[in-house]
């Protein structure tokens, strides 16, 4: 049976990630009508790594629009008519996507077809206990889902009320203007003759006290907007920490332990497409509520009332930084670890993550990405935000890459290919310790910008526990140590975040108790 026929069938969470495959870079209506064609085509034979590839990819991309434009042609009826052209739109935007990147396509059409087979796959084996597990897990996801449309929803409000008292104010600030003019007239009237003073004094005294009236019940109404708006924004972001511990503390994490837990060769800890759709979204609501802020703050500055609002607008910006260096810092990750029983002399790979970066836009300053090597004794300092030494245990060949953002699938990754341990130094044994019962962990770190350099992060985040070896023979000795470390590790969060002007420094570990299984 055709996998999009069985794709169509999936339910409950298998069926939300199936659905954040798509979106513009693919749309989802060119899978379906599409996919024979597409399940038909040998994606596999392309190397993505390989740029000489790109003629074939490019062959391909020229036979999907010709695909498309042949089906749209075969369309008749009224419905026909309006798919006819929706599936023209759909072929000119993909031959405009990737065009000058057919390569990018291959990887995005991959990857929804291997996802998709996967979620297949998972569905048929799924038993009934397993069936009963995905309905909770179908609530629960419905559940974030529902917070998302309220933010969604609150964020409208305070934009809706953020211009409100934006037109107000520029109407106050028009009538104060108004008031200044009428008391010019008034000391201008000292040079006037009595005659005429007494004549047009009266009307201009009315005039100004009706606008000074106004002025004052105005400047009460306007204090109470901006103090109604601060308690919007309060709510929001009382939900928005709400919302991102529980994808952060609570999904990420598992995905975290189920990727140690691979390592033993338990099952796959399964994608990441779902988690990075659901941490853009908050990164998106979280910036539009820091921009609101921003421009509460300009009103107030342009027009000072005095009241408690400015203390408000201090507290909430303080909570939003601290709310985005959080997401920021925690979705630094690393998707592919190395390995966790590693030789010197030889080379290993790697690929970090930020799950966040094309959401907010790092992607525009390229950021790079340096691995160390460093101790068990390093990893529990930095855990224990302790200040370190930046000694490395040991030094790693081709250990900086720049982070590359693939717009098919919207990812901003670091992909270390080729490096390659050239030393260790390893510490003092003690008694019968042995060389394969000593910990290392690799440390990758990064500094990025936001918003036009409102915010610089610099993130760090530590691999899983890894067993150095210098020879074949130290092997199994080395690997019992990290499948005992991965077996009984505690999953553990830990984000320290400084906030000083315009710098954010920030740690957001992804390893898990195994590097410091001590403690």
């Amino acid at each position: 049976m055709a996998v999009w026929i069985q794709a169509q069938q999936l339910q409950g969470d298998a069926l939300h990630q199936m659905q954040s495959l798509y979106g513009q870079h693919f749309p989802i209506e060119v899978r379906h009508y599409l996919s024979q064609w597409l399940e038909g085509q040998l994606w596999d034979v392309i190397d993505l790594e390989n740029p000489q590839e790109e003629f074939k990819a490019k062959r391909l991309l020229d036979s999907l629009i010709q695909e498309l434009q042949n089906k749209a042609e075969h369309q008749v009826g009224e419905d026909g008519f309006l798919l006819k052209i929706k599936l023209g739109h759909y072929a000119s935007q993909l031959k405009s996507t990737y065009d000058r990147c057919p390569l990018e396509l291959v990887r995005c059409i991959k990857h929804i077809l291997y996802t998709e087979q996967r979620l297949v796959r998972e569905a048929s084996n799924s038993s009934s206990p397993v069936g009963g597990m995905m309905d909770s897990m179908s609530q629960k996801y419905q559940q974030i889902n529902q917070a998302f449309e309220e933010l969604r929803l609150l964020t409208q409000d305070t934009e809706n009320d953020l211009r409100k008292l934006q037109h107000n104010q520029e109407y106050f600030i028009i009538q104060y203007q108004e008031s200044l003019r009428i008391q010019a007239q008034l000391t201008s009237l000292t040079t006037l003759p009595p005659a005429d003073r007494q004549l047009r004094e009266p009307t201009l005294l009315s005039k100004r006290a009706t606008v000074e009236a106004w002025l004052t019940r105005e400047a009460n109404t306007l204090q109470k907007y901006r103090l109604d708006l601060a308690e919007k924004h309060q709510k929001s972001l009382q939900l928005l920490r709400k919302q991102q511990t529980i994808i952060l503390d609570d999904e990420l994490i598992h995905w975290k332990r189920r990727q140690q837990l691979a390592g033993n060769g338990g099952p796959p800890e399964g994608g990441l497409d779902i988690l990075q759709s659901w941490c853009e979204k908050l990164a998106e609501t979280i910036w539009q509520n820091r921009q609101q802020i921003r421009r509460a703050e300009h009103l107030r500055q342009q027009l000072p009332i005095p009241g408690p609002i400015e203390e408000l607008l201090n507290d909430l910006n303080s909570t939003i930084t601290d709310i985005i260096s959080a997401l920021v810092t925690s979705t630094f990750i690393i998707e592919k670890q190395p390995p966790q029983v590693l030789k010197t002399q030889t080379k290993f790979a790697a690929t970090v993550r930020l799950l966040v970066g094309g959401k907010l836009n790092v992607h525009m300053n390229p950021p790079q990405v340096k691995a160390t090597i460093i101790s068990e004794q390093q990893a529990k300092a930095l855990l224990k935000n302790e200040n370190t030494r930046n000694d490395s245990s040991g030094e790693i060949l081709n250990n900086n890459c720049v982070m590359e953002y693939h717009q098919a699938t919207g990812t901003l990754s670091a992909n270390f290919r080729n490096m390659s341990l050239k030393r260790i130094k390893r510490s003092d044994r003690r008694g019968a310790e042995s060389v394969t019962e000593e910990k290392f962990t690799i440390l990758f770190e990064s500094q990025f910008s936001v918003g036009g350099n409102e915010l610089v992060f610099q993130v760090k985040t530590l691999s899983l526990p890894v067993v150095v070896i210098v020879h074949g023979s130290q092997d199994n000795n080395a690997t019992a140590t990290v499948l005992w470390d991965n077996a009984f590790a505690e999953p553990v969060s830990s984000v320290w975040c400084h906030v000083g002007h315009n710098l954010t420094s920030a740690l957001g570990t992804s390893c898990c108790r195994g590097v410091i299984s001590s403690l």
